[in-house]
C-alpha cells in the first residue's frame, strides 16, 4: 500500500507568486504604503512673516511646525517695536489624530505586506493548502482597503486645516500693534503626496480583494463548471 502523500511545512522559496496579480500587487502595496507614511511622519517645515518696525530694522519671524500637527505646541517669538522682551504666540489647531491615524494604518499595512510576501514566496503550499489562508488574507485586505479609505479622507480634512492655520496671511493675524507683513506659503508638496499615496492604496487594496478571492472556495472557475457539464452530458 502506497503512504499517504506529506505536506512540506518548511520554507520553500518561490518567487513564481510574483509573477501573479496576487503577489504583484502586494509588492506595489508594501511600496506605495512606505511612501505613504514615510512623506507625512518625516514632515517638518515652516511658515513666516516679517515685523515691520517705524524707524527700526525689519525683524524676519519663523514659526515651524511638523509631524504630529500638534500646531498650538509650537512657539514662535515675536519682537515688539516699542519693548524689549519679545513676546511669544503660538500656531493654532491640534490635527495629531488624522496624521497618526493615518500613519499608523501605513506601518501596520508596511508590516502585513511583509507578512504575506513572506507566506506567498516561502509558505505557498500552506497557504493554498486550507481554505482558511485566503479567506483570512481577504478579510484582512478588505479591512485594510477600509481603513485606507477613512484615514485618507481624516488626513486629507486635516491638511487642509493646517493649509489655513500655516498660511502666512492667517500667521500675521497674532501681530498687534504692530505691522507684520506675511512671507511665502510654506511647501506642502511632501504633504499632498501623501495624501494621493492614501487614496492609491485604498484603490490597490481593495482590486486586490478580487483576486484573493478567486484563492478562496467562494470563487468557482466558470471554465471548470463548464468541463464538468460537458463531461456529464450524455453522448449521442
Amino acid at each position: 500500500m502506497d503512504a499517504a502523500p506529506k505536506y512540506v511545512s518548511g520554507f520553500n522559496l518561490d518567487l513564481g507568486p510574483l509573477k501573479e496579480p496576487l503577489g504583484f500587487i502586494r509588492v506595489l502595496e508594501w511600496v506605495f504604503t512606505i511612501f505613504a507614511f514615510a512623506t507625512t511622519g518625516g514632515y517638518s517645515g515652516s511658515t513666516d512673516f516679517t515685523v515691520k518696525c517705524p524707524g527700526g530694522q525689519d525683524t524676519n519671524v519663523t514659526a515651524e511646525f511638523g509631524y504630529p500637527f500638534r500646531l498650538m505646541t509650537r512657539p514662535y517669538q515675536i519682537p515688539s517695536c516699542n519693548v524689549t522682551e519679545p513676546r511669544e504666540a503660538y500656531l493654532q489647531g491640534d490635527y495629531s489624530s488624522s496624521a497618526e491615524f493615518f500613519v499608523c494604518v501605513g506601518v501596520f499595512g508596511f508590516l502585513y505586506c511583509i507578512g504575506t510576501l513572506i507566506l506567498y514566496l516561502g509558505y505557498q503550499h500552506i497557504y493554498r493548502q486550507t481554505s482558511r489562508g485566503p479567506i483570512v488574507d481577504l478579510l484582512v485586505t478588505a479591512a485594510f482597503a477600509f481603513l485606507w479609505l477613512v484615514s485618507s479622507s481624516a488626513w486629507a480634512k486635516g491638511l487642509t486645516d493646517i493649509k489655513i492655520f500655516t498660511d502666512p496671511q492667517h500667521v500675521v493675524m497674532s501681530c498687534k500693534n504692530i505691522s507684520c507683513l506675511p512671507g511665502a506659503y510654506p511647501s506642502m508638496g511632501r504633504l499632498n503626496a501623501s495624501v494621493i499615496f492614501g487614496f492609491l492604496n485604498m484603490i490597490l487594496w481593495a482590486s486586490n480583494c478580487w483576486f484573493i478571492y478567486k484563492e478562496t472556495p467562494f470563487h468557482t472557475d466558470p471554465n471548470a463548471a463548464a468541463s464538468r457539464e460537458e463531461g456529464d452530458a450524455p453522448g449521442p
